[in-house]
């Protein structure tokens, strides 16, 4: 849907993204929903560890080593610079997905992954890599922080000892990831674009905003959040799942920078007492220093 431009005859493929489920199932079946995954299983798993461990080495330097608490700012250079380590092994992979991706839409011969890599050189496999960038950055940077503040302020994680469960864990995990794939769609529809070679008839790109001007002058804004309602329904089980299998591995293998510091009890990262419980031990202290008086004087 992203590669598709409006403007171009014969070019408006899919209306949405339930035309696009459709039409792809009718014209190349259900494999056609899975063209490009090979590339994909190649490279998550160092995308993924190197964008989880970054983000949680950062964190742990960052952190009070008194109160526990780490700053809104840290949280934030954290999660995007996670992103944009991620990117040495992202912009090779999506690259060569999309191109085996589009396939389905171009007919002819297909080509596999190999041609394709030894076609773009190892230059080539990182254009648009600019747009990948302006992508992860702020997509991780949004997603560590909101991932963080809802375990912390929604479900409590901390507070009297409290350990996250099953359902508390991937909740956090999935709705985090709802607004940082939203939010980041303009990046990667002009990501796409530029790693996609542009067909007869199309505009040609020379760069990210080159890119970004002539999609917005030409399709309008709206063509700039093309597939972000079926961006927000891959990321979020995705990373809910991943976030949910790295917080179990991570409690079994920690890291060897990873020891916790020790919290200091405080207003902040206690739930207050109830307060009948409060009036007994206030009550208490009273009836302790009224016997001591007494016995003084006696």
């Amino acid at each position: 849907m992203q590669n598709q431009r409006s403007t171009v005859v014969g070019q408006l493929l899919y209306k949405n993204s339930i035309d696009c489920v459709k039409k792809v199932f009718r014209n190349e079946g259900l494999l056609g929903f899975y063209r490009g995954i090979g590339p994909q299983l190649v490279g998550v798993a160092p995308e993924k560890a190197i964008k989880l461990t970054v983000n949680d080495f950062i964190r742990t330097r960052t952190t009070d080593p008194e109160t526990g608490r780490i700053k809104l700012g840290w949280e934030i250079v954290a999660g995007g610079t996670a992103g944009g380590c991620q990117v040495i092994f992202t912009n090779p992979l999506e690259i060569v997905k999309i191109r085996l991706q589009v396939q389905g839409e171009l007919g002819g011969v297909k080509r596999g992954a190999g041609h394709i890599i030894k076609e773009l050189g190892l230059l080539g496999l990182y254009r648009g890599a600019s747009a990948c960038l302006l992508r992860d950055i702020p997509f991780s940077a949004i997603y560590f922080t909101a991932y963080s503040h809802l375990k912390k302020d929604v479900f409590h994680e901390g507070y009297n000892d409290k350990k996250l469960h099953f359902g508390e864990t991937l909740s956090a995990a999935a709705i985090a990831g709802m607004p940082a794939a939203y939010l980041t769609t303009p990046a990667d529809v002009v990501k796409t674009r530029l790693q996609v070679e542009a067909r007869k008839g199309e505009s040609n790109y020379k760069g990210v905003f080159d890119a970004f001007r002539k999609i917005l002058r030409e399709e309008g804004p709206r063509a700039l959040f093309k597939g972000g309602p079926a961006r927000v329904i891959r990321s979020s089980p995705q990373f809910g799942f991943t976030l949910l299998a790295y917080e179990q591995l991570h409690h079994l293998f920690p890291y060897p920078w990873g020891e916790k510091p020790k919290k200091i009890d405080t207003m902040f990262t206690r739930v207050p007492d109830d307060l009948s419980m409060i009036r007994a031990r206030n009550a208490l202290k009273i009836l302790l220093d009224v016997h001591g008086d007494i016995g003084r004087k006696a």
